[in-house]
């Protein structure tokens, strides 16, 4: 898969963002309301689950789809990038740190990314939309009937709270919509970043008039954080598409003056499971008692020490399991050719007098 420096710039700040709002202190600003802290929680995971169905794309032939052997090689290494993922997840959970682990989700996720990967955008992006629609009620709807039921790791990744595959799905949709088109068009950059400010006063003006004009009720109409309704992943699609679409423009213009930010973005996994099991050393009380200073040490580690990484090695220790261990899986050998029937004596004849 080839690397694009706007992508793993827009990885990076993924990465970083869901780092600032597991270690990052609260300021509680009245501009924007919440404070800037607020503006790291959902929508950075959100964003990164994006670029994930961008990079299933990328996997599967970017804005030429693979077809035949390329198409089940693809879809073979996705499902084992799925079961690593899954299983990292979980190893992670393990520790116990207060911190939701997207990567069970993640997981979950590029398994059903393999059942699309053949769709087209105007498919994908009307799949998306029902998704955003139909899965939040939905999705509350089976968790209330599981309520009192034991709880399993598959609906908590399914329907629970934090990353419910069932409305999250919408996410990677949108981002295979994103990879199947042409990355280095102006157009592409420009249409996406208007349909980002578009869908950004959709989800967060159309929450205010739905909650305050025509008193929906709050479990379907709040844009929070992590309420998982159709307004909330509306308005964090919108701040994908912009983030996406300028960190596309400034990879291309100044991709010196980024580079520490996309390393961290080539080394996303790396990074984000190195800094839950920093947490877990540490003990929650990063996590409840953040500080400015804490913050700021997570930030400027990471970034330095994945920016030495790449220089001096390459691809980060958790991306070269990943790309092995599900590259050897696919390497599917050509279907042998049948033996070719005996020539007959007229044939052999033939072949003589040629």
């Amino acid at each position: 898969m080839r690397r694009i420096v706007g992508i793993d710039v827009a990885r990076g700040l993924a990465v970083l963002g869901m780092m600032t709002a597991h270690v990052g202190p609260d300021d509680h600003g009245p501009v924007p309301p919440g404070g800037f802290a607020q503006l790291a929680d959902g929508r950075p995971a959100a964003l990164f689950v994006v670029l994930a169905g961008l990079s299933l794309a990328l996997l599967s032939g970017s804005s030429h789809p693979v077809t035949g052997t390329r198409l089940v090689q693809a879809r073979v290494r996705i499902l084992v990038r799925a079961l690593l993922l899954f299983a990292l997840g979980q190893l992670l959970v393990v520790l116990a740190t207060p911190v939701v682990v997207i990567l069970p989700t993640y997981g979950l996720l590029f398994a059903l990314g393999c059942l699309v990967l053949r769709w087209s955008r105007p498919a994908l992006l009307t799949a998306a939309a029902v998704v955003a629609v139909a899965g939040p009620p939905l999705g509350q709807g089976i968790a209330a009937a599981l309520e009192d039921a034991r709880p399993t790791v598959l609906t908590e990744i399914t329907v629970g709270h934090y990353y419910p595959a069932i409305v999250w799905s919408a996410y990677l949709l949108v981002g295979l919509a994103i990879g199947r088109s042409d990355l280095r068009s102006p157009r592409l950059r420009g249409l996406g970043a208007l349909a980002g400010v578009g869908l950004v006063v959709l989800g967060h003006g159309g929450s205010w008039v739905a909650l305050h004009v025509l008193g929906w009720p709050a479990a379907l109409a709040t844009a929070e954080p992590h309420s998982s309704t159709t307004f909330e992943v509306v308005g964090n699609v919108g701040v994908a598409l912009l983030v996406i679409s300028a960190c596309l423009v400034v990879g291309d213009r100044w991709p010196s003056l980024v580079a520490p930010v996309a390393a961290v973005g080539s080394l996303a996994l790396t990074a984000y499971t190195v800094h839950i099991a920093v947490i877990a050393l540490l003990g929650q009380g990063v996590v409840y008692q953040a500080t400015l200073e804490v913050w700021l040490a997570f930030i400027v580690t990471t970034i330095v020490l994945c920016w030495l990484w790449v220089v001096a090695i390459g691809r980060g220790p958790f991306e070269w399991v990943l790309h092995r261990v599900s590259t050897r899986a696919a390497d599917i050998a050509p279907d042998d050719l049948p033996p070719s029937p005996p020539r007959t004596e007229t044939e052999r004849s033939g072949q003589a007098h040629s």
